[in-house]
């Protein structure tokens, strides 16, 4: 089992021969994909509050300076992302804030909400009425916290990061692998489609890479949930003085990555922060969600790349390009008039959204294979 998920009786076991080999792994061990996919999206930093602190993240902000979206200001965003033909609502924020978030607990109280997750289901309902599916990246969730989210939420995701112990993690209110394990776990028992990836450059070895690897693959086998795994370089930012890892560990890392995952789990690198063409080789085949309208809100001094950036990836891998919905086709019912009882994957709210002859309802239908 490994040391950190022993705490949450988490049964993983590490083999020594499979993380051996995928230590050998190198690009010319893999295969390129034979096709390229990204989703386009709107990014919606919900609330900056965390009740983490990692020593990499420029994204939370601490007591009395963090910020919480409207509802106004949601539904406002939501629409110009519409407008813009985006299909995905990407809600992003910290952990749950502790009690330390006095005003954000307070506003969330003013508007009728208990706390943040409540508010996101809201949220989440509205991105649906105005026309996009919800993606939601809420960190750290029970089971039954899944339970309740993915009615609203096509997927949803949560960083592994890593499963080792690393100083970027350390301090008084810090993240665990155990704790990251157990959502991913949680996820699959809820059977939400789950977005995860591994962070390289924070400190842990590459043997960590490789066991991290190891783990979302074995939760997957069990659970058959985890529809891509974002291998993200960290970046140097104004918190943190971490080296972007040179482009040969990326291509190396990748290629572990690939090898690790069954075919059908997409290798995902965020195309603002990796230099995607010179990853082509190693195994990649998603570049993640790109918004058109919205900032990067994580990496605010990384822009998004344009489409026809992408275009112009996928052209020098000699691979197509393809826009796809948050959800992969793969939970989706090969009909999508099918009873309910074959939207195993999908929440009622989210289902309805896809099925509705509607301009929104055609949009999504247009980018699964099989539904036009």
């Amino acid at each position: 089992m490994f040391p950190a998920a022993e705490e949450y009786d988490i049964d993983i076991a590490v083999d020594d021969a499979e993380v051996e080999r995928l230590l050998s792994v190198g690009p010319a061990d893999v295969d390129a994909a034979p096709r390229l996919t990204y989703a386009r999206n709107v990014f919606l930093p919900l609330t900056t509050a965390c009740r983490y602190t990692c020593t990499y993240c420029t994204f939370y902000d601490v007591p009395g300076q963090a910020t919480l979206m409207s509802p106004e200001d949601v539904r406002e965003t939501l629409r110009m992302g519409a407008d813009a033909g985006c299909t995905e609502a990407l809600f992003t924020f910290g952990d749950e804030p502790d009690e330390r978030y006095t005003e954000i607990h307070a506003q969330l109280d003013e508007w009728g909400y208990d706390d943040i997750l409540e508010y996101l289901y809201r949220v989440c309902e509205i991105a649906l009425e105005e026309g996009l599916l919800p993606h939601s990246n809420p960190g750290d969730l029970t089971e039954a916290d899944f339970e309740r989210l993915r009615e609203v939420n096509a997927s949803m995701g949560t960083m592994l990061e890593t499963t080792a112990e690393v100083q970027a993690h350390s301090g008084g209110r810090r993240k665990t692998p155990g704790q990251r394990l157990n959502t991913l776990r949680a996820a699959g028992r809820a059977k939400v489609p789950f977005t995860t990836g591994i962070l390289v450059g924070i400190g842990e070895s590459w043997r960590d890479r490789a066991e991290s690897l190891l783990a979302v693959r074995e939760l997957h086998e069990r659970h058959g949930h985890v529809q891509e795994v974002i291998v993200q370089n960290v970046v140097p930012n104004e918190r943190s003085a971490f080296e972007t890892p040179d482009l040969e560990t990326m291509r190396r890392v990748v290629a572990m990555a690939r090898a690790a995952l069954p075919e059908a789990v997409s290798v995902q690198v965020p195309p603002n922060l990796s230099p995607a063409r010179d990853l082509l080789d190693c195994g990649i085949d998603d570049l993640g969600g790109v918004s058109p309208v919205t900032d990067d809100y994580v990496n605010p001094d990384y822009a998004w790349p344009a489409l026809r950036e992408l275009e112009s990836i996928a052209d020098d891998g000699g691979v197509p390009l393809g826009e796809r919905l948050p959800v992969y086709d793969r939970f989706l019912p090969e009909d999508p008039d099918a009873p309910a009882a074959e939207w195993e994957w999908t929440g009622e709210p989210v289902r309805e959204a896809m099925r509705a002859d509607d301009d929104a309802g055609r949009r999504y239908r247009s980018l699964v294979d099989g539904w036009t």
